[in-house]
């Protein structure tokens, strides 16, 4: 274990807390001495209960956090020491907890006429937490706004300018929010279904999180307006990466995977044939790997996880993993799960969902 990769699991157990630790157990405190880096992440057991799991970069769960119901994506305060795990579209609940066990946690659940998309974000100073939210009666995305000093009362919103808010991610300065519309109509009364799949809008924004203000936005272009843009990660650069599923028909191959920084136009990734084909026209989860340069994608429709080299876009790695869904950076490469239970090669007793978050700054 290097000098980092130290720093990395001391500053996540001096998070936690000594009693926190102790309270894993002897297997599980011994796991954690021996990892590089600690992850999370939403699952389904095997009785059908859903929860949270606290694992290592090896893949053993150390930790679980029982949830209400099935959750998606997450996010991680190392300034607040808190997760959350928000709840599947259209799901109305998020739950925060402290990864230190010493505040119980708290669920928190949508106002009147919205629902959750899944996913969220921590302000810089950890004080506020930023969700994408429906406004379906009026087919708009919104960003509602949480603090975490009133027990994570609902005090504001904005919008996202644009339909079906999906992913977000905040700049390092705190300052923007880059948001991916995916640009598809839905409404709780209908469930999941796609509502305007023959006239989509896909886009991807920046707001100003001071103001709520619109910075940019980048439609998609008009032949690719059955790509939804549905998942970001931002590398060390500040460019931000983005991830597509596309709406359209089998056979055609239109580009997954893109970037752009602030005051730049989108540029989409020329993958090979043989990789786009490889990802099944959808990439489940995106993330960037700040220290080595790479993104990582992962398909569980096309059983395939890709590397890229993020200064060229040229495909580094191609591995195919059944099922493979959720992606977060590790201290070499990326972390892996399945939704057969696999992770980073090790399988547990639980499918996993489709996100990791790690829990540690990068």
């Amino acid at each position: 274990m290097n000098a980092k990769n130290l720093i990395d699991r001391r500053s996540f157990v001096k998070m936690a807390g000594v009693a926190w630790v102790a309270a894993l157990g002897p297997r599980g405190a011994f796991a954690l001495e021996r990892t590089d880096a600690v992850f999370a992440s939403a699952f389904m057991a095997p009785d059908g209960s859903y929860g949270i799991a606290t694992l290592t970069e090896e893949g053993e769960i150390v930790d679980r956090t029982l949830l209400p119901a099935r959750a998606h994506g997450m996010a991680f305060s190392p300034v607040s020491r808190r997760t959350v795990a928000f709840a599947r579209r259209p799901g109305t609940y998020a739950m925060i907890f402290a990864c230190d066990g010493t505040a119980k946690p708290v669920i928190i659940t949508v106002a009147e006429g919205r629902h959750f998309f899944g996913h969220g974000c921590f302000s810089a100073d950890g004080r506020l937490l930023y969700a994408t939210e429906n406004d379906f009666a009026a087919n708009r995305g919104m960003i509602g706004i949480y603090d975490g000093r009133r027990g994570f009362a609902r005090v504001g919103e904005f919008p996202t300018y644009g339909i079906g808010p999906h992913d977000m991610t905040l700049t390092a300065d705190g300052s923007t929010l880059a948001i991916a519309n995916g640009g598809i109509e839905t409404h709780p009364d209908f469930g999941r279904t796609k509502l305007n799949l023959d006239h989509m809008e896909p886009s991807l924004t920046l707001v100003d999180t001071a103001t709520g203000a619109l910075i940019e936005k980048h439609a998609l272009p008009s032949d690719l307006r059955r790509l939804s843009t549905r998942h970001v990660d931002i590398g060390a650069n500040g460019r931000i990466w983005f991830a597509c599923q596309y709406e359209g028909a089998r056979d055609d191959l239109p580009p997954l995977v893109g970037h752009f920084a602030k005051g730049e136009a989108l540029a989409f990734v020329a993958l090979p044939e043989r990789t786009t084909l490889a990802l099944a026209n959808y990439v489940g989860a995106i993330a960037v790997n700040r220290h080595e340069e790479l993104v990582g994608l992962t398909s569980p429709k096309g059983n395939v996880a890709v590397t890229l080299d993020a200064k060229t876009g040229a495909v580094v790695k191609e591995e195919r993993i059944a099922e493979a869904a959720g992606v977060a950076a590790a201290e070499h490469g990326f972390a892996i799960s399945s939704y057969d239970g696999r992770f980073k090669g090790r399988r547990s007793s639980v499918a996993w969902d489709q996100h990791i978050v790690r829990l540690g700054a990068q």
